[in-house]
């Protein structure tokens, strides 16, 4: 196993890493729309969603994998009623379709509005 870590995406809030690869497979924990520069997390769902897509892409490619190559996600909402507007920013990344499950969770860390996990090949 290998542990991936770059500074182009935020780092663990706790005792995890942002990634881990083993298998010619990449697995990523969940990616918090934080600003990976200032530490903030824009207001809207629809620049959540973009943030954190563009910290597992951050991941995936120091990782040597890419959006392409993602097999599954897991996305979480803090709330259901951002479903349709989540969608048409993960849409614009996951081009591909992988696999996924999303769910609306109580609360998220740090207030976010949403989070995505992925697993992808290598």
């Amino acid at each position: 196993m290998k542990v991936i870590d770059t500074k182009n995406a935020p780092g663990a809030i706790g005792p995890y890493s942002q990634a881990i690869t083993t298998g010619g497979l990449i697995f990523t924990s969940g990616q918090l729309p934080v600003d990976p520069k200032t530490g903030s997390m824009p207001e809207t769902i629809s620049a959540q969603a973009a943030q954190s897509c563009e910290n597992v892409g951050a991941i995936l490619k120091e990782a040597g994998s890419g959006f392409e190559k993602v097999v599954k996600t897991t996305c979480f909402l803090a709330s259901i009623s951002d479903f349709a507007a989540f969608n048409e920013v993960y849409a614009r990344y996951f081009v591909s379709k992988p696999a996924r499950s999303c769910y609306a969770v109580k609360d998220l860390p740090k207030g976010a509005l949403c989070e995505i996990e992925c697993m992808a090949e290598l």
